[in-house]
């Protein structure tokens, strides 16, 4: 039997595989395009059909090796709801718990330590507009000030808060936090910003030797994220159109991720 034409195991709902299968795609696609942190970070995902349930990466494993069905199956708690000797960084799911349970459209909520992305939370501003990728986040960005590591539930409160309606939220001093509808949205939001935030400190570093930089008028800016965010033309969610192209590529290079 090929990736493509894999079934679920049995006892497991359709839908809850496909949920596991696109999941595991993040975790490598992450992987593939060096936004890891070796067996740290976290993308989990909503349990179709079940508000209270989500499923996340076992702690230990490196986003390479995550696979379908190494996932884990937590409650609101972190608490395991499958038979697995997989460990769970609990702590970890207190970002994800508190960003999951207060928002219906974070289906899926990622997390990572990418560099370019904890460059620019330690910036004033954050993410500058300065490409036509840092346009989609014009005034579009969330921040959260570092309180140390995010083990203290009393965070959580404070996490809902600063995302506010925001998909994105840079963790100051810290790394980023992206939420969608799909774990294909999710990615792309970190892809864009990620590429945005790295010409950013290029751009900067260009500045720091004398070259000027010139940042479009704020009625640019806002139309630009209008135009994003309003999906005029024929501009689509993120992960819409990209995201089956890249689990396309996967299949290519690495089908083991559907296992």
């Amino acid at each position: 039997m090929n990736a493509m034409s894999a079934r679920e195991p049995r006892g497991i709902d359709p839908a809850e595989w496909d949920a596991r299968v696109k999941l595991a795609a993040c975790y490598r696609m992450v992987a593939k395009l060096g936004m890891d942190d070796l067996i740290y970070n976290h993308i989990s995902m909503r349990v179709p059909g079940h508000d209270d349930q989500f499923l996340i990466n076992p702690y230990g494993l490196l986003f390479d090796e995550i696979t379908a069905s190494s996932m884990v199956k937590i409650d609101t708690k972190g608490n395991k709801l499958d038979d697995t000797p997989q460990a769970v960084n609990v702590a970890a799911f207190v970002i994800h718990a508190a960003i999951h349970t207060s928002n219906h459209d974070a289906a899926c909520v990622l997390h990572t330590h990418s560099d370019a992305s904890v460059a620019v939370s330690g910036q004033e501003k954050g993410l500058l507009p300065l490409s036509q990728f840092a346009m989609r986040f014009y005034d579009r960005q969330a921040f959260h000030d570092y309180e140390g590591v995010a083990i203290d539930l009393d965070e959580q409160v404070r996490l809902v808060r600063d995302l506010g309606p925001h998909k994105v939220m840079l963790m100051r001093n810290h790394g980023i936090l992206t939420v969608g509808r799909t774990p294909g949205e999710a990615f792309m939001l970190l892809y864009y910003f990620e590429r945005a935030a790295r010409i950013q400190l290029q751009m900067q570093a260009a500045a720091a030797a004398g070259a000027k930089l010139v940042m479009p008028p704020h009625e640019v800016c806002e139309k630009a994220a209008r135009q994003f965010w309003e999906l005029q033309g024929d501009i689509l969610v993120p992960g819409e159109r990209e995201w089956p192209a890249l689990m396309r590529q996967l299949d290519r290079t690495d089908p083991s991720y559907r296992n």
